[in-house]
């Protein structure tokens, strides 16, 4: 795909305004300082992006990946397609950029409390959505209760990850993978077993 001159403008405002949110916090960054280290006029920057918040979050949206298209999961196998959702990870070519600025994002977002919500929302929402295909497929094809609680399975899946996210001290990329792990045991709580012999003979 040829860039054109707006999609060049668009990267370097996020690629600036990253740098400066790192390094100055989000309060100390003003839109004249993107514009001047963008190199892109505070008119055009306004034309993309209704004020700083929303800049912001284009920003995080960027370092974190989630502007990068999810494929549905669907292998055939319920505990492996759960495990490959709970285990995607941001990409690690901006493990740096990400570190720099989540501490300033997280102090932001305590202040900005409708900003938190919003970017809390974003980055749950993706994974939470896949999650729910994958369960809906389940019970269509049996291997979940037709009366499965869908609020509470994603708590369920989705909670320990959160819970290590928020209180692992551990550098992102050194963190064990839990996914396969909440994966399965869903699955053993929830998921049909197989009918044993003497069960499919009393079928018969």
């Amino acid at each position: 795909m040829v860039r054109t001159r707006s999609n060049e403008a668009h990267e370097k405002v996020i690629r600036a305004a990253l740098e400066l949110f790192g390094e100055r916090g989000i309060d100390g960054t003003s839109m004249d300082a993107i514009a001047r280290l963008s190199g892109v006029s505070k008119a055009t920057i306004y034309n993309h992006w209704a004020d700083k918040e929303a800049l912001l979050m284009e920003v995080m949206v960027f370092v974190n990946g989630l502007d990068r298209e999810r494929e549905d999961v669907d292998t055939g196998d319920l505990c492996r397609d759960l495990s490959t959702v709970l285990s995607r990870r941001p990409p690690n070519d901006m493990d740096a950029e990400r570190n720099r600025i989540m501490p300033t994002l997280i102090a932001y977002s305590a202040v900005h409390v409708e900003f938190g919500r919003a970017w809390r929302k974003r980055v749950t929402e993706p994974p939470r959505q896949a999650l729910r295909r994958i369960l809906e497929r389940g019970i269509e094809r049996g291997c979940l209760p037709t009366d499965l609680d869908m609020d509470t399975s994603l708590a369920l899946l989705l909670g320990p990850m959160l819970y290590v996210h928020i209180f692992s001290k551990d550098d992102p990329q050194n963190r064990p993978d839990l996914g396969p792990k909440v994966a399965e045991a869903f699955c053993r709580a929830f998921a049909a077993k197989p009918a044993t012999d003497e069960q499919k003979a009393n079928l018969r």
